[in-house]
């Protein structure tokens, strides 16, 4: 019998039944979009959850980036990482500004804050880095760097939903950081974002930009976009959170058996758990070293593939490799030999809450035995 498929990752959904009942509560208030009861619970719900002080909520993480570099006023040049999903630079084209690429630091793959400051020209106004796979940032030394420079970080924290750096949410440092509920992370609300901010000077901004720029009934105060979170979007996410930690669960199951399992194969290398965080086991990223390993990361990521198990390259090619970027200075392959290296090593493993242990198993057998 062929072997059922097997994805990167599967969503998590809420129970049908309490959702339908929310439904039908907004279907009776008629009230279905427009920061109404299901949004304004969700913002508060939300700001308590993660430990917070300020959370606005978007139609989805995309929309947040773009409106969080118009929020902060960002103008010029911004150093970022070419290694992440193209949302993140993209977020800086649609704004206008320059994407400048700095390299990556092999141990967790997050931008390399000893490469920043040799980046930075008088065109430069912000940072832009990424919490790959949820892994924190060196957050204190991409500060002291922005604070030196007058510089401004927006932290793109995609895949650090509920991640905590001594039990701090990793969401509280820079000046805003933006979340993306997709359907692919671990927290989702079908599509869906939010900026996370630190006053609420800036909270008004936010909300301002995301409705049009509308202060009142009368007022536009800013050339403001629609991007709102509508209410059946924050119902099911209300819903999500009552079951987020038994899934966090599920997946630290898994990935210790990944772990335990990988650990000592030859050629194949695996992140080291970080004891003073407090992850959210978003991803499980390997990395081949084909001159060790027996065959090369393609030829692994196609043998799983004819066993109907779909890992994905994340990421590979990097964002500097595309043709609206390549052009960059920054984007030379001399100036980014790690992002290079880790783009052509990495492959992302199936990993989500109902990922059997029996098909986990299967996944290494075929890893351990090619």
């Amino acid at each position: 019998m062929k072997q059922d498929k097997i994805f990167v990752t599967q969503p998590s959904l809420p129970d049908l039944d309490e959702f339908i009942n929310s439904l039908k509560e907004i279907w009776d208030s008629k009230w279905i979009t427009n920061m109404g009861k299901f949004h304004k619970e969700f913002e508060n719900q939300l700001t308590n959850y993660l430990g917070v002080k300020y959370v606005s909520l978007f139609a989805n993480g995309t929309m947040a980036l773009i409106s969080a570099l118009q929020v902060l006023r960002i103008t010029g040049e911004v150093i970022t990482t070419p290694y992440s999903f193209v949302a993140t630079t993209h977020a800086l084209w649609w704004n206008g500004i320059k994407p400048v690429f700095v390299d990556i630091e092999n141990g967790y793959c997050n931008l390399n804050p000893e490469k920043i400051e040799a980046a930075i020209t008088p065109n430069t106004t912000a940072i832009m880095p990424v919490h790959i796979y949820g892994n924190p940032c060196d957050v204190n030394r991409i500060q002291e760097i922005a604070d030196v420079y007058g510089l401004k970080t927006i932290y793109d924290a995609a895949h650090a939903f509920r991640v905590e750096r001594d039990g701090n949410s990793i969401l509280n440092f820079g000046d805003l950081s933006v979340l993306s509920f997709h359907a692919t992370k671990t927290f989702n609300t079908i599509e869906g974002g939010a900026i996370v901010c630190q006053d609420e000077k800036t909270k008004k901004r936010i909300d301002f930009l995301k409705n049009f720029g509308f202060a009142d009934e009368v007022t536009v105060v800013a050339p403001g976009i629609n991007a709102k979170m509508n209410e059946l979007q924050a119902a099911y996410g209300l819903l999500q959170l009552k079951t987020f930690d038994e899934q966090i669960k599920k997946r630290e199951e898994i990935t210790k058996v990944y772990r335990d399992s990988l650990i000592g194969v030859n050629g194949i290398r695996l992140l080291k758990d970080i004891e003073y965080i407090k992850h959210n086991y978003s991803y499980f990223p390997i990395f081949i070293d084909d001159t060790i390993y027996p065959i090369s990361r393609d030829n692994l990521y196609e043998k799983l593939k004819e066993k109907n198990i779909f890992g994905r390259r994340y990421f590979y090619p990097l964002i500097s490799e595309f043709p609206a970027y390549r052009g960059l200075a920054s984007s030379k392959p001399a100036n980014l030999p790690v992002a290079n290296k880790i783009a052509n090593q990495v492959l992302c493993l199936p990993i989500y809450p109902d990922l059997s242990v029996k098909n986990v198993l299967l996944i290494i057998d075929i890893i351990k035995n090619v």
